[in-house]
């Protein structure tokens, strides 16, 4: 299949649509700035509140006549453009396919060799995000504004949790013979060339008891400012490759406490000590919170050094002293986890992406400008992304569309084949954009007899309003159907002859329903959940009990609790904050204040990360390794992404 570089066939066309959109851009403009003039968030509410002077509301009314003259000027033109704007959207086509090129050792072509369908099993990991990159006066109805600036930092965020190496921690102890693979958070950070601790911001320091390859010099805030040079990984070696740490005890030894406070307290609130609520995550320079040098990092990710009785001349801490206190915060973290042991797989609130991300799936993505600034921020690790997927004006739907599909998907494995379908049945507000679903087809290896080892990966974004579920079911059942056609078309294999082999079959996204929410009750029991596992229900209206909601309380986005990754980890790790912080379903017979005094659930979980368990090669299992709930990133959206790691073996393995 081709791949779309371009939206439009020919360049005549294109320099068409140019033109017509510059024509249309100053009224979009002023539109946009006007409306965004009467919606404050509350992060500027605070702002005025603090204002003796009422600077920002002299600003407002001083440049709304101006831009309300700029506006009728504007008029004309947009209609013009608008007149040559439209029926080019027949010829438009469905996205744009970008890929980075010379990649090197860490590009796709490189990760097919690295598995041949045999020998251990092979780990994938996929993460889903709604990020909310509306148009900045629509973002605003979420308390969310910048759209510009949120989505280049959204990048940086995805890209410096994504990029960081994959950690394994070996505890070897007479009393604890456990493995524990800290994969989502890591425990150590990245260091220097030179292996020497590195000071971090708030009094923390990077632990400097395992040394990483050398990077040639390089400092580590290049990278939390820039990303990985060229994609390559932030260790220097094979973004597969693990650092491994071994770390030993003796029987009856006790690891001082992982929970000690941190000095100053600035770590702890990344906000410098500041008002509360006055520094959201999008103003900051580029690495703060979501870099691995920030003071918000979690726990688990930033091992705090302190002295104890081990310690050098220079009054650091010495090296058994730092393995054992690294032994505690893996044994606490492992026992966070394993809270029910029933599971069979880790699960956890992470304030990173997981390491060696494999593929992002992103809903709202919707503004142009917002989307070029996130793909060139995240071809810093992913090779292949697909963006401005969806439809404009009157193709292939019913209505007008103003906005596209707003779905993105990063890859660092080749795609295949893609389709895209817009949902037919939508209505009020949501019928203005093409919302749907992107399907594709990925290369992960190749057999030693030359045949293809391919993945499927399904991402939509399903009706928003919460009353319509007859909607939403009428969606999920198209989804189904195009999954099938999907499977079917691409599919170059036969009984006789297999040339493929399908290692995962996954469909995640924002399906705008609650599986706890007794108003949710047709989406719960629909039959796409027959032929997808979610790791996370126990069945119709039932959660498991480490689950939790994906949709934060717009109201609460700017609080010092939870402004930062590490914050927001550390209230959803309780229910109390939970319950603040976290929007509840809804109910036709009260109102969300009153429903979260008597819900016992954990939040409104909308966001879905689901896997078949059939349909697969014969002999291979695809299974849950891990799931984390991401707190990255706080401030940016009213959603939190979630992430998978599946692994594929083969029943030989097993046995």
């Amino acid at each position: 299949m081709v791949l779309y570089t371009t939206p439009f066939p020919n360049s005549c066309l294109s320099a068409l649509h140019c033109v017509s959109w510059a024509l249309i851009f100053p009224c979009y403009w002023l539109v946009d700035r006007l409306a965004a003039s009467f919606i404050p968030t509350t992060y500027e509410k605070r702002q005025r509140a603090d204002d003796p002077c009422c600077l920002q509301l002299l600003c407002t009314a001083l440049f709304t006549p101006i831009y309300l003259a700029l506006l009728v000027a504007s008029l004309p033109f947009a209609f013009l453009g608008f007149l040559f704007w439209s029926p080019l959207q027949s010829a438009r086509r469905p996205y744009i396919y970008s890929r980075l090129e010379d990649k090197g050792l860490a590009g796709g072509a490189a990760l097919l060799s690295e598995w041949k369908g045999t020998g251990p099993g092979k780990s994938f990991c996929f993460a889903t995000a709604n990020v909310c990159l509306l148009p900045d006066s629509l973002a605003r109805i979420n308390n969310l504004f910048n759209t510009q600036a949120r989505a280049k930092e959204i990048g940086q965020r995805i890209r410096n949790g994504a990029a960081r190496p994959q950690i394994k921690i070996y505890i070897d102890s007479p009393t604890n013979t456990s493995i524990s693979a800290a994969s989502f958070s890591s425990l150590v950070s990245p260091q220097g060339g030179d292996g020497v601790a590195r000071a971090v911001p708030g009094s923390i320091k990077r632990t400097a008891s395992v040394e990483y390859k050398g990077d040639g010099g390089r400092h580590p805030g290049d990278e939390a400012a820039n990303g990985p040079a060229s994609g390559d990984p932030v260790d220097g070696s094979s973004p597969e490759d693990a650092c491994i740490v071994r770390i030993g005890g003796e029987e009856g030894s006790r690891p001082p406490e992982a929970d000690d406070p941190v000095p100053g307290g600035q770590a702890r609130n990344g906000a410098g000590g500041g008002p509360r609520g006055q520094t959201p995550n999008h103003n900051q320079q580029d690495g703060d919170s979501g870099s691995l040098g920030s003071p918000s990092a979690s726990r688990e990710s930033l091992v705090k050094g302190r002295a104890g009785p081990d310690t050098s001349a220079s009054g650091e801490p010495g090296a058994n002293s730092k393995l054992l206190y690294k032994a505690s915060v893996v044994k606490k973290a492992a026992a966070r986890r394993r809270r029910h042991p029933d599971e069979a797989f880790d699960h956890e609130v992470s304030a990173f992406f997981p390491a060696n991300l494999d593929f992002l799936c992103l809903q709202e993505v919707f503004d142009k400008r917002a989307a070029t600034k996130l793909k060139e921020q995240l071809h810093g690790y992913f090779e292949y992304i697909l963006y401005d997927v969806g439809v404009y004006g009157c193709q292939g739907c019913c209505s007008f569309k103003c906005l596209n599909s707003g779905l993105l998907f990063a890859s660092r494995y080749p795609i295949m084949d893609v389709a895209y379908h817009c949902y037919p049945n939508k209505c009020n507000d949501d019928a203005l954009a093409s919302k749907g679903a992107l399907f594709l087809k990925v290369q992960v290896g190749s057999t030693p007899q030359d045949q293809r080892i391919v993945g499927y990966i399904a991402c939509t974004h399903l009706h928003a309003p919460q009353e319509d579920s007859a909607i939403r079911c009428g969606q999920l059942d198209l989804l189904q159907d195009w999954l099938a056609d999907f499977r079917k078309s691409t599919s170059s294999s036969s009984t006789a002859n297999p040339e493929e082999l399908v290692a995962f079959d996954v469909v995640c996204g924002d399906f705008n329903f609650d599986n706890c929410s007794s108003d949710d009750k047709l989406e719960q029991q629909h039959s796409l959940f027959t032929h997808y596992r979610d790791p996370c229900r126990l069945g119709p209206g039932e959660e498991k009990p480490w689950a939790i909601g994906t949709l934060l309380d717009t109201n609460g986005l700017y609080d010092e609790d939870v402004c930062t990754p590490d914050n927001l980890q550390k209230v959803l790790e309780s229910e109390e904050g939970r319950r603040e912080y976290l929007a509840f379903p809804t109910s036709k017979s009260s109102g969300q204040k009153g429903r979260k005094e008597l819900l016992k659930g954990n939040g409104r979980r909308i966001d879905y990360m689901l896997h078949a368990e059939e349909g697969l090669c014969p002999d291979w299992k695809a299974e849950v390794e891990e799931f984390s709930f991401i707190t990255q990133l706080s401030g940016l959206t009213d959603h939190l992404p979630v992430a998978m790691r599946l692994t594929v073996s083969s029943g030989e393995e097993e046995a």
